[in-house]
């Protein structure tokens, strides 16, 4: 069962949220709170699985509230506001439920959420996907991102190179499209393997291992894909060169 909390300041939004989640054989209720404030003192006391939270609240919304949260539970939000799912998704909830939903977008948001939560029991971790990266690595050389609305599983091995787009990042792969996700360039580097990956431009992170050749300041990957180096990543990415080369650089 999937422990779980429904909140919202909104009476009538709150009974058709939980009649929802009773309708669902999986998820176990905790509780019903009337606002983000009630939904802390809970939690403080109550580990949940699960947060269905209206992103638009007085006092403390949606959003703020799940940012302030120390262990992090995987999220949907619910909101009347197209335009929050941007910002819901900065904090890496699994899903957003646009209102009024019917049951059956509900029951399509709680089995993503029974999806992740039988990944994450599986590799026995506990939920800890609303970071502000998207990407989670796995010990079998592969990353879950979300693009598209869903959790997708990426071979590191076929990643040639990752490219800032403003807050979304682009990854670009062998024999198949690139995958576009909200995701800060700062946050993937902390996360990638050191000896496998490395930023070599603000806008780019780079596969080592699928460095074709090195030319006029910049990283060639096959016959016309052209990386430039930053002048901040230099030294690093030299050291790199120098500490793999037979020769001198």
């Amino acid at each position: 069962m999937i422990r779980c909390i429904a909140i919202d300041d909104e009476p009538l939004a709150l009974t058709q949220l939980v009649g929802y989640i009773e309708k669902v054989p999986f998820l176990e209720l905790v509780k019903a709170c009337n606002s983000a404030l009630e939904a802390l003192d809970l939690l403080s006391a109550e580990p949940v699985d699960l947060i269905f939270a209206d992103i638009n609240m007085p006092d403390l919304n949606g959003v703020d509230f799940v940012r302030s949260l120390v262990n992090k539970p995987l999220v949907i939000f619910t909101t009347a506001y197209s335009e929050y799912a941007v910002e819901g998704f900065r904090v890496d909830a699994l899903d957003y439920l646009l209102k009024p939903f019917s049951y059956n977008d509900f029951l399509k948001s709680a089995n993503k959420a029974r999806h992740q939560y039988e990944l994450i029991q599986k590799s026995n971790q506990k939920p800890q996907i609303i970071k502000e990266t998207t990407a989670t690595e796995t010990e079998d050389n592969s990353l879950f991102i979300k693009a598209d609305y869903k959790m997708i599983r990426l071979d590191m091995n076929k990643i040639i190179y990752m490219e800032s787009q403003n807050e979304y990042v682009r990854i670009y792969l062998e024999d198949q499209k690139p995958v576009m996700t909200l995701l800060s360039m700062k946050s993937l580097e902390e996360r990638l393997p050191a000896d496998w990956f490395m930023r070599i431009h603000r806008s780019y992170i780079i596969n080592l291992k699928k460095i074709g050749a090195v030319a006029n300041n910049r990283v060639i990957f096959g016959k016309d894909i052209y990386i430039p180096v930053g002048n901040q990543y230099k030294e690093n990415f030299n050291a790199y060169l120098e500490k793999h080369y037979l020769g001198k650089i």
